[in-house]
């Protein structure tokens, strides 16, 4: 037969999920992809308690602070910029916004108190890094610059070495016979570095991963989420209007190679069942 691309053999996880998990998903725009999925499958699943983060230092924040439950304060309020009369933190995405401080504030920590919760008892974690490109403000990263000037921040690529011990002091601190972690590379390329500014870019994250896991065999893992677009997925057929992010279809396979990949043995039947009720829940009677 014609061989029309080039498989990405994946095998078998050793550490998988299951219905039974409490699953907590950190992470780029794939982590909400996948998060979604999971969501919609029915599985005890929680996605980016911060809103998308994209570098290792932000989700090791993330997970420090999710760890010590201390609040946000007004302090961490922050105006946003372009003209927008919204607050909101350099710890969030700008989807955590909300039009005055005291809203944000309400809002930030109650989130905060029932994620720091659900982390606690959460038996997986999946992290998807985007970039290893980082913004600093006065010497800290942000996770996001909340569209305020250029001038107030520095952006820096991380290196190989910072990268992993980043990883490595989080996997140290968290990762156990109880919590385990998958780990992937978004597939999604940040095109404002350049096709090469791109590639070192996810060069710098895979080199990284693969030093901080080996330190952690038995509790980690790697899924080629970003091999399998970039080999099997080559067409533009299988991206969206912006030639950059994967398109629904994408979405669906990587999905289907996830769960190929890491659901528990056994437990495919019953994520047919929940699919099923969900896409059912999607259609209203035309008649009431």
């Amino acid at each position: 037969m014609l061989k029309l691309l080039t498989p990405v053999v994946t095998g078998r996880s050793k550490v998988d999920f299951s219905y039974s998990d409490k699953i907590l998903v950190l992470g780029s725009c794939f982590a909400d992809n996948i998060g979604e999925k999971l969501s919609n499958a029915s599985f005890d699943v929680m996605v980016n308690p911060f809103g998308t983060l994209y570098n290792p230092l932000s989700i090791a924040n993330a997970l420090s602070r999710l760890e010590s439950a201390v609040p946000f304060s007004e302090e961490d309020c922050v105006k946003m910029g372009s003209g927008s009369e919204l607050y909101c933190s350099f710890s969030h995405h700008t989807s955590f916004a909300r039009k005055t401080p005291g809203e944000w504030l309400s809002n930030a920590n109650a989130s905060l108190s029932e994620a720091s919760k659900f982390w606690k008892e959460a038996t997986k974690v999946i992290v998807t890094l985007g970039t290893a490109w980082c913004f600093f403000r006065e010497g800290e990263v942000v996770a996001n610059c909340l569209k305020r000037d250029r001038e107030e921040f520095t952006r820096m690529l991380l290196g190989v070495g910072q990268c992993s011990s980043v990883m490595s002091s989080f996997l140290g601190r968290f990762a156990s016979e109880e919590r385990k972690f998958i780990f992937t590379v978004s597939p999604i390329r940040h095109m404002a570095d350049g096709a090469h500014g791109n590639q070192v870019s996810k060069a710098t994250l895979l080199l990284a991963l693969e030093n901080a896991m080996a330190k952690y065999p038995a509790f980690t893992e790697y899924f080629p989420a970003y091999e399998i677009v970039l080999d099997e997925l080559r067409d533009y057929r299988f991206y969206s209007e912006d030639l950059v992010h994967p398109s629904p279809v994408a979405v669906d396979y990587l999905w289907e190679r996830f769960c190929d990949f890491a659901l528990r043995e056994g437990e495919g039947e019953t994520l047919k069942v929940k699919e099923k009720e969900y896409r059912r829940s999607l259609h209203r009677p035309l008649h009431p």
